[in-house]
């Protein structure tokens, strides 16, 4: 059935084979089968794969999907399901956002019950609404709250003088300079990153959102030392950034609706987010010689979600210490975090920095 040796067999040759010697299969099995056939968009599924799932070596989906009797796949396309209700419609609507293979698309609608529900970035935002809106009516002032004097007074905001405090290369995601920011971070996190957290759970992106925001804060104070840090883009440009690499680099398989123009969308938002930024870095402060917030947390939030985030996104329901190229990018980012931790103890002084005031 290979006479090239290639390794691939085409979709309707394995159609065919099923259709002849499906009988003598476990009927369960044959179902996950037929579904590998139905959402491989490239015509063409790999004898590993085949050979992976006749041994049960596949991912938890492909496993559970074999071993539980009650587990049934439908033959037909989700999307073609008619008479669903709201919430069934929102989980079918992520799935297909978000998963990239019909099977996988298929076992995620059967088994999510919102038990537990996409709490983290759900109370994430709370806190952050919380917090820029007690800002808010102590700083009298909305828009534009870092040209505040009293703003960098909070214990939260991440500052060259305050570095030792070491929760502020965390917490500084609760302040935003203005209503502005707070918007277009809130609007990123939540379009994205509820989706994303139903579908792998609070660890994984807990783990995406939190690197983000450490590599934020570390690549502020290795590449612009003078500057505070304020604001959850380091954390936001992870999550977006690994979902739309993950969108691009499984670009046939991905069935959401409009996704050129979402992609679009999300790249405008975030270059609209990051040019403001960058424009109120060099903007000459309302109270020197405090330095505005840097942009650099953006940069760094997307070089987790291109590295680490791509591959806790890419492989749903397979665990990560199962996969070594998690284990690879983690010990680099523990190696950056580790000199940079070094870089904030020693470089500082032996580079004689010339720091602005504490707030």
């Amino acid at each position: 059935y290979d006479p090239e040796n290639s390794g691939f067999i085409s979709t309707e040759r394995f159609r065919d084979l099923l259709a002849t010697h499906g009988s003598e299969l476990d009927p369960h099995k044959l179902e996950v089968l037929l579904a590998l056939a139905d959402g491989n968009a490239d015509g063409k599924i790999c004898y590993q794969d085949f050979v992976n799932l006749m041994s049960n070596k596949r991912s938890n989906s492909f496993r559970r999907a074999i071993l539980q009797g009650s587990r049934q796949l439908k033959g037909c396309s989700l999307r073609d399901e008619a008479g669903l209700g709201l919430s069934q419609r929102l989980v079918r609507h992520v799935a297909y956002e978000t998963l990239p293979r019909e099977v996988d698309r298929k076992w995620y609608f059967d088994s999510y019950t919102y038990c537990p529900p996409p709490w983290l970035i759900l109370a994430i935002t709370i806190a952050e609404v919380a917090v820029f809106m007690y800002y808010g009516f102590q700083l009298d002032r909305l828009v534009l709250q870092v040209s505040s004097p009293s703003f960098l007074k909070s214990p939260l905001p991440y500052h060259p003088q305050l570095r030792a405090q070491a929760w502020r290369y965390l917490t500084y995601i609760f302040m935003h300079t203005g209503i502005e920011h707070l918007s277009l971070n809130m609007a990123m996190q939540l379009l994205v990153g509820v989706p994303l957290e139903m579908v792998h759970g609070a660890l994984r992106i807990g783990l995406v959102y939190v690197c983000g925001v450490l590599a934020g804060s570390l690549a502020v104070s290795v590449t612009d030392m003078t500057a505070p840090v304020v604001g959850s883009s380091g954390g936001v440009y992870a999550l977006v950034s690994a979902h739309l690499a993950n969108v691009v680099m499984n670009w046939s398989g991905m069935k959401c609706q409009f996704k050129l123009f979402r992609m679009a969308m999300a790249l405008v938002c975030m270059s609209v987010e990051f040019g403001r930024a960058v424009w109120l870095r060099f903007y000459p402060p309302a109270f020197p010689p405090c330095p505005n917030p840097s942009f650099v947390a953006h940069l760094g939030g997307v070089m987790v979600g291109l590295t680490l985030g791509v591959v806790v996104l890419q492989n749903y329901e397979q665990r990560l210490q199962e996969q070594s190229l998690f284990w690879i990018f983690f010990c680099v980012y523990t190696l950056f975090v580790l000199c940079a931790v070094f870089w904030n103890i020693f470089a500082y002084s032996l580079l004689d920095v010339r720091l602005p005031p504490p707030p």
